[in-house]
């Protein structure tokens, strides 16, 4: 009898973790994603699932490139952005297996030169602040550093000492890409090799991610490579590659659908690829405990009921959905958002990779996820989720034609246009030019060669600003000061985007023009 009842406990506990990725769950998936692809409007997608063992699923929906036929596929490259910070946190983990340093350890004892605008956070803050975006800074502080810039990964680094935190040290979470280029850089100080070598021998090349680079530059010699896009009033247009190799360790690679899906089977795995351990089975658990609480939305309480939690770890989100915990990561590069998911209670994971500025990651993320955790309840989420953003593009497009309606070219600056002209720095960054061409003032951020465009007066000493290089930029507003004597002294840029804070650049006039 005893017997009897061990086996049907057996049988019942196998029915209950049995991951639901059934060859008739898969058709479904299958379907869902090629419909949505054309709802949104994105040329092209890959997809990979995965259980610890094998590869379930991995294909490609579209194309390469709007204006070309090249299909997509399993093997197409594709910018994966911020999931590159997982593999930065496990190749220091790597280095933690081997004695070479601890998560506590203090930033300053590895690079002495580095600092942040406060003394004592300069002092204390560790390499497990680092990776969990804890250091004060605000989500995305200083990204215009490095973002398309000339600036060098040290001068990026030595720059944010000049950003003002917006919360106390470790006081709450704030997304930042430098402190993870900083860990990155922690890497040479080590071993003797950068980062990137380091990321390709003792990870991409052991878990046999061959396909996967590092830099824009090596795409030149590689097929099968898909084109970024986004969208301006509505059309879909392509957009050249942008190299990010200054902020590599927070978001260089490119990869495949199929070359993450083995990533995400390295992690399943608990840093075992084939028959080598490649990371302890303790360190990756260690890169997927909480670290740093972030806030549930009302709207996303609303949403998804039955997430309690989202936190970040080191080098990856972690919430609970359906009873599961979710560990995972997004990225978004300039005309390319991807996706990353694991769910280590049922052996799962998978990847969704785009080459639109679009949100359709978002619900076919969680349509995955109701489909491979059983959920009964098959909710519509793109359609649901598309119904949402599209409410928010209207508003938002009526409150910019508001604004455009308000410029009135008949109406002169209050000064003559060469007044404005002159150099403009700060410590952050270090020279935005302002000139007269062919009687229209031109700006120009001097580090990014595409941040440079036209101003058309709008008020008073408002101008518009429009960056014709960087599409995926709404139109914005650089604003003058003037000081009692009536000359210029200051200029603010803002242009309103969920990337970019130009208003941390403080620049101030140096030299008339």
């Amino acid at each position: 009898m005893k017997k009897i009842i061990l086996f049907a406990i057996s049988v019942f506990i196998f029915a209950f973790a049995k991951p639901q990725a059934s060859v008739e769950n898969l058709i479904l998936l299958e379907n869902y994603y090629q419909k949505s692809i054309a709802d949104w409007n994105v040329p092209g997608m890959a997809v990979a699932i995965v259980s610890a063992d094998s590869i379930l699923f991995a294909r490609g929906f579209g194309v390469c490139d709007v204006e070309k036929p090249a299909k997509v596929d399993e093997n197409t490259l594709f910018a994966v952005a911020s999931n590159t910070k997982a593999f930065t946190s496990t190749v220091l983990a790597i280095l933690v297996d081997e004695g070479k340093l601890r998560w506590d350890d203090k930033v300053q004892q590895h690079l002495t030169w580095f600092r942040l605008y406060d003394p004592y956070v300069s002092y204390n803050i560790t390499i497990k602040d680092l990776l969990s975006h804890r250091s004060g800074l605000k989500t995305f502080s200083g990204d215009l550093i490095w973002y398309g810039s000339n600036y060098s990964r040290e001068e990026v680094i030595r720059k944010a000492a000049f950003l003002k935190p917006s919360y106390g040290f470790r006081e709450r979470f704030g997304y930042s890409n430098i402190m993870y280029l900083t860990a990155g850089e922690i890497i040479p100080q080590l071993t003797n090799q950068s980062w990137d070598n380091f990321v390709e021998q003792r990870l991409l090349r052991p878990i046999g991610m061959m396909r996967s680079v590092l830099h824009v530059s090596d795409l030149k010699e590689m097929s099968n490579v898909a084109q970024p896009h986004t969208y301006v009033d509505g059309e879909l247009i392509k957009l050249p590659w942008l190299a990010w190799d200054n902020i590599g360790p927070a978001g260089s690679l490119i990869s495949s659908a199929k070359d993450m899906g083995l990533w995400l089977q390295f992690n399943l795995n608990l840093g075992k690829a084939g028959n080598q351990q490649i990371v302890s089975s303790q360190r990756i658990r260690e890169l997927q405990q909480a670290q740093t609480v972030n806030d549930i939305s009302q709207t996303s309480s609303q949403l998804f009921p039955s997430t309690h939690f989202k936190a970040y770890g080191m080098g990856w989100s972690l919430m609970d959905y359906l009873g599961k915990k979710i560990v995972s990561h997004n990225g978004g590069y300039d005309g390319m958002i991807s996706q990353t998911v694991l769910i280590p209670e049922m052996n799962l994971g998978f990847v969704i990779l785009t080459n639109s500025l679009s949100s359709i990651y978002y619900p076919l993320m969680y349509k995955t996820l109701d489909v491979l955790l059983g959920n009964t309840d098959q909710r519509d989420w793109s359609a649901a989720i598309h119904e949402l953003i599209e409410l928010g593009d209207k508003a938002a497009k009526e409150e910019r034609e508001k604004i455009e309606s308000q410029i009135n070219p008949q109406l002169p600056a209050s000064l003559p246009l060469e007044a404005y002209t002159g150099h403009y720095s700060c410590s952050i960054y270090d020279s935005v030019d302002v000139r007269l061409v062919n009687d229209q003032l031109y700006l120009s951020m001097t580090s990014t060669p595409d941040f440079q465009g036209p101003l058309t007066h709008f008020r008073s000493n408002t101008f518009k600003v429009v960056f014709p290089a960087a599409p995926s930029l709404p139109p914005g507003f650089a604003t003058f000061t003037i000081n009692r004597s009536g000359d210029v002294e200051n200029l603010e840029i803002f242009i309103d985007n969920p990337d970019f804070d130009f208003t941390e650049l403080k620049l101030v006039k140096i030299n008339q023009k």
